[in-house]
């Protein structure tokens, strides 16, 4: 497909005509832009998409001519061998930019995949460097947002290559609850998990079966509960413990 083939950016959901009326921006997790600031980030979006729960939001082998900021729902990134086996490098949460990678890398870097139904705020990624020209804090701010998912990959990658198989899972459940509570979307202490084994899997490098054994052990010892796609974190500081997480609070991020 070429990039004409992508469905153009749809009409904003109701209620977010304009980046002022965002719900995210009324949540402490993210930092005020000034007036100017907004103004800018208004007039670089160029719409929204809303993509079904496993449909591609970037396709792995072809580029794509915008950006996003996730709105709503869950996604993820991740890329595949030629066998089919993939890896996922990260899980997405509302607030989190998109498709960055590939505006400074040759060829397709990743792929990204809607794991709920979503809602994305759409860029074009040939107005990026007008918008550092025109407002070099926001450039800053795009800037700090890669740093921030490359330390996350960083982290994922502490998490493969020596944590065992009981220390990935209560990394992962942690990392993920603490992320989804950040942005508002824990009630009564359970969170939406849409995630299957095989997400978990793909996503800690290990085999199916030994997700499922290490899912079923930390579940016996009252750690969790995961419930018609809902968990809940039981016994959060032995799961810290056990992944040796040990985040210090996350603190306000941009939004663009």
């Amino acid at each position: 497909m070429k990039f004409e083939d992508y469905p153009a950016a749809a009409a904003p959901p109701q209620g977010v005509n304009s980046c002022d009326q965002c719900a995210l921006r009324r949540l402490d997790a993210f930092l005020p832009p000034s007036g100017e600031e907004l103004q800018a980030i208004q007039s670089f979006r160029v719409g929204t998409r809303r993509v079904e729960a496993g449909s591609s939001i970037i396709d792995e082998h072809r580029p794509s001519p915008q950006l996003f900021t996730l709105y709503s729902g869950w996604a993820f990134r991740y890329k595949t061998l030629s066998d089919g086996r993939r890896q996922i490098l990260s899980f997405l949460l509302p607030g989190d930019f998109l498709g960055l990678q590939d505006e400074f890398a040759e060829g397709q870097t990743h792929g990204v995949e809607a794991v709920t139904d979503v809602t994305l705020c759409a860029f074009s990624r040939d107005r990026l460097w007008d918008l550092f020209h025109a407002q070099p804090k926001l450039g800053y701010d795009i800037t700090w947002l890669a740093a921030r998912e490359e330390k996350m990959v960083d982290d994922n990658l502490v998490t493969t290559g020596r944590r065992n198989a009981g220390e990935r899972v209560a990394m992962l459940l942690m990392h993920l609850y603490r992320r989804a509570q950040r942005v508002g979307m824990v009630r009564d202490g359970w969170v939406e998990f849409p995630f299957n084994q095989q997400h978990i899997a793909d996503a800690l490098g290990l085999s199916l079966v030994h997700t499922n054994k290490t899912l079923r052990r930390l579940q016996r010892l009252g750690l969790y509960k995961i419930d018609a796609g809902w968990l809940r974190i039981m016994e959060p500081h032995a799961l810290e413990t056990l992944g040796d997480y040990f985040e210090r609070p996350m603190r306000p991020t941009p939004l663009i």
